[in-house]
């Protein structure tokens, strides 16, 4: 797997979703990040990370609800929010740090 540093330090931004299996409308929350990802095309990244297969990296950056967006740009965290996303809040907050 990629180190989560160089995940945050690409030369885009990126948009994280933590997530876990558990919650019952993962299915839902992917065809949200599947729409922000087109939208976005190369200009950005959009990833999901699943808490219980990462523990450790849950941990340190306190991950406590589901979902939770992450939004990194040059290894910063600029936004952060727990709780359901639309596409269009998501595509311009990332436009934003385009």
């Amino acid at each position: 797997m990629t180190k989560f540093g160089d995940v945050i330090n690409a030369k885009v931004p990126v948009l994280i979703d933590f997530y876990a299996d558990w919650e019952g409308d993962s299915c839902d929350f992917s065809g949200v990040l599947r729409v922000v990802a087109a939208a976005l095309g190369d200009k950005a990244k959009v990833i999901k990370i699943d808490i219980e297969k990462n523990e450790v990296l849950a941990e340190a950056l306190r991950i406590k609800g589901n979902p939770t967006y992450v939004i990194y740009k040059d290894g910063e965290m600029k936004w952060r929010q727990v709780g359901e996303q639309d596409a269009n809040t998501l595509i311009n907050l990332m436009q934003e740090y385009l």
